[in-house]
C-alpha cells in the first residue's frame, strides 16, 4: 500500500500590501497612517478600524485637534520650543532660572529632560547637531541666537545636553568658541548607566566614567 503523505493545506494569511480593500476611503485612511513613524500597515489598519468604531463626534473633535496642532502650533521666538504664543510656556515662567540655559538637540530633548523634574532652567533647541557628512553645518542649526542670547541676557551658565558623539561633542565645541568669555559652559555627566554592565561598555564611555569619577561617599548618598 502507498503511503499518502499529508500535505498542510495553503496558508490563508495574505500580505496587508496585497489585501484589497472594499473602500478605498479606507485603504486611504490606512495609507495615511502609514506613513507615521514606527507605524506598519497592520498597526495602520488596527487604528483606522478603532476610529471606525469610535462615536463620529470624538473622529471630528480628534480630526480637529490634529487639524489645529498643525496650522496653529508655534516655536519660541527666544528657545525654539514649541509653544502656544510667540514665548514658550517655559520662557515665560518668572519661577524659572532665566539666566540659566541647557542646549538640546530637539524638542524631543526638552520633554525627556522636564519630565526628571530637576532642572529649573530655560532651554534652546539647536534643531540639530553639526554633521558634514549628513549635509548638516552651523548656519542650518540655531547656534547664532543662542550666542545672541547669552551676550543680551548675561547668562550665567551654559549646560549642554547633547547626545555623546562625534557629531554632538564637535557642536559643542564649536558654540564654546563663539560663546562670551566668563560664561560657565557645562555638560551633562556621561558615564556607565546604572544597571549597565562594565563588559559592554564603549571605550569612550568607560574614559569619561574614569574622568568624571566621584567620590563614593556622595554616589552613594545620592542614590
Amino acid at each position: 500500500m502507498k503511503q499518502v503523505l499529508y500535505r498542510p493545506a495553503a496558508s490563508f494569511l495574505v500580505p496587508l500590501s496585497l489585501m484589497q480593500f472594499s473602500s478605498s476611503l479606507l485603504e486611504n485612511a490606512v495609507n495615511e497612517f502609514s506613513k507615521l513613524p514606527g507605524i506598519g500597515k497592520k498597526t495602520a489598519l488596527r487604528l483606522v478600524l478603532h476610529l471606525l468604531k469610535e462615536d463620529a463626534e470624538d473622529v471630528q473633535h480628534f480630526s480637529e485637534v490634529m487639524s489645529r496642532m498643525r496650522t496653529e502650533i508655534r516655536f519660541c521666538q527666544r528657545c525654539h520650543n514649541v509653544a502656544d504664543a510667540d514665548i514658550c510656556s517655559i520662557c515665560a515662567n518668572s519661577m524659572r532660572k532665566q539666566d540659566v540655559i541647557c542646549v538640546v538637540e530637539n524638542i524631543r530633548d526638552v520633554i525627556a529632560l522636564e519630565s526628571t523634574q530637576q532642572f529649573s532652567g530655560t532651554y534652546h533647541v539647536l534643531g540639530g547637531v553639526i554633521s558634514p557628512l549628513d549635509g548638516v553645518g552651523p548656519n542650518q542649526l540655531n547656534i547664532e541666537t543662542l550666542v545672541n542670547r547669552v551676550h543680551k541676557e548675561e547668562t550665567l551658565e551654559v549646560i549642554f545636553a547633547l547626545s555623546p558623539t562625534i557629531q554632538g561633542d564637535t557642536t559643542i565645541y564649536y558654540i564654546q568658541k563663539k560663546l562670551p568669555e566668563g560664561t560657565r559652559v557645562t555638560t551633562i555627566a556621561r558615564g556607565i548607566a546604572f544597571g549597565g554592565e562594565l563588559e559592554y561598555a564603549d571605550e569612550m564611555t568607560l574614559a569619561r566614567s574614569l574622568q568624571n569619577r566621584l567620590p563614593v561617599d556622595s554616589y552613594v548618598s545620592s542614590r
